[in-house]
């Protein structure tokens, strides 16, 4: 990295990646100023606060902030072009930078392992620092999700800045920036729908691999990954034959056992999906050297991503669990591992955005058909929308009269507080969905009165 200190405006800081890079650089000295439209709209919101006991100045997003004393401005990808902020720094002569353009060049200063696949980066990324974190490592780590362990009132859990060259980065195949990495190491978790065609994000992750100068890392369990697997690729998997493949599987309602080259591992966090990020963690400290049994000692001690099955109620019989997924595999892993933790489940999901439910419409109506149970019931929200220009031909009502069609039991509810009056219909309750800070409100909110009845 430049060795001199910096000065630089993020536009869109709140968004989870945005937020990591920019308290990951003023963490290391940089003087970073920033904008975001949650803030405006919410001046008491918790990352806000965070922000500014960093040193981290907040500023209103509306082009005001910026003046030529900046070295650059980096932009989220969800600022539209024509955004107060853009139009400023075009005006002024800033360098414009956007987020994943910031990132690689970055990550050119350090040995970077990129952790992709269309699920599972957010927890795989953060479980991989977390671990290097306990086993001496020191890495730097800049992610997309929060990992517990992590949070401060100085850290949104989402980075750490250490003394070592290793530096774990979550690379989103989303806005097509993956190619642009040069990693050294890089862990490629599955390949499904998600924001583009397979076919598409398959071409990704075939430059990905190209690009990456030491080991790939690559789930040979995985059917669409097989089809692009290097013959020198360092492989973990369950099912098929693998370098790293996992045996005598125990699965628990809210953790799992395994062993792998007869040495036994504890997994603190459920489900098989949660599994394969493990393994892909394991086999890459094991590549870099370091030995299975010093791994097995700290891996139980990971609590988790932030969003990602955080359980907000259990009490043997009352459940309340909120979760990130939103895509169709992410979904049906979720589902996969609650519908063994209550014989009723009431699902409550919010979809996320206006084009990915649209690309994404068949594939949540045949997951949700196959994975709802007839004692299940789901409840859609309305599509979330964070602002910008969106073509607004689908709605929330799509999905619930294809999920019905299958036979499956399905309703769109408009306003959440007429879901709080549904729930003493209801034991165990899901709330999923991505983006939208206030579901996890929502799911406390949920588990407050269900504690109660």
């Amino acid at each position: 990295m430049n060795s001199r200190t910096l000065k630089i405006f993020f536009s869109g800081i709140a968004g989870s990646g945005v937020s990591a890079i920019a308290s990951f650089l003023s963490d290391k000295g940089h003087i970073i100023a920033g904008s975001d439209r949650a803030f405006d709209r919410e001046s008491s919101h918790p990352l806000k606060e965070v922000f500014q006991s960093m040193g981290i100045t907040i500023v209103p997003q509306n082009g005001g902030g910026i003046d030529d004393t900046f070295d650059f401005v980096v932009f989220s990808t969800a600022v539209e072009p024509g955004q107060p902020e853009i139009l400023k720094a075009k005006a002024i002569g800033v360098t414009i930078k956007t987020r994943p353009e910031y990132l690689a060049e970055i990550a050119t200063s350090f040995t970077a392992i990129a952790v992709s696949g269309t699920s599972g980066k957010s927890t795989t990324a953060g479980l991989l620092a977390f671990l290097m974190s306990r086993l001496g490592l020191n890495p730097n780590f800049i992610g997309g999700g929060r990992v517990k362990q992590f949070k401060s009132y100085v850290n949104p859990g989402n980075f750490l800045t250490g003394s070592s060259e290793y530096f774990v980065i979550e690379v989103c195949e989303s806005d097509g920036t993956v190619v642009n990495y040069k990693p050294q190491y890089s862990i490629i978790l599955n390949l499904s729908l998600d924001h583009h065609p397979v076919e598409k994000t398959a071409e990704m992750f075939k430059s990905l691999i190209k690009n990456t100068s030491e080991k790939v890392l690559i789930n040979a369990d995985d059917e669409n990954l097989r089809r692009i697997i290097s013959s020198d690729a360092v492989t973990f998997s369950i099912n098929n034959p693998s370098r790293y493949r996992a045996d005598t599987i125990g699965y628990k309602p809210f953790s799992t056992e395994f062993s792998l080259h007869e040495t036994r591992f504890c997994l603190s966090i459920p489900g098989k999906h949660n599994l394969y990020n493990a393994l892909s963690c394991i086999a890459l400290l094991s590549e870099i050297g370091m030995p299975l049994n010093n791994i097995a000692d700290v891996l139980p001690e990971f609590l988790g991503i932030e969003r990602r099955f955080d359980i907000h109620l259990n009490d043997g019989e009352r459940l309340v669990i909120d979760d990130y997924a939103h895509n169709p595999h992410k979904i049906s892993s979720l589902m996969e591992t609650v519908k063994h933790l209550r014989d009723s489940i009431c699902y409550i999901f919010q979809p996320h955005g206006f084009s990915p439910t649209r690309l994404m419409n068949h594939e949540y109506i045949n997951t949700f058909a196959k994975n709802l149970r007839d004692s299940d019931h789901l409840i859609l929200l309305p599509i979330f929308y964070a602002g910008g220009t969106a073509d607004k031909d689908i709605s929330s009502h799509d999905l619930k009269n294809g999920i019905k069609a299958n036979g499956k039991s399905a309703e769109v509810v408009e306003d959440r507080k007429d879901i709080l009056k549904m729930l003493h219909e209801y034991h165990a309750c899901v709330i999923f969905g991505a983006r939208d800070e206030t579901l996890s409100d929502f799911a406390k909110k949920i588990a407050e009165i269900l504690s109660h009845k």
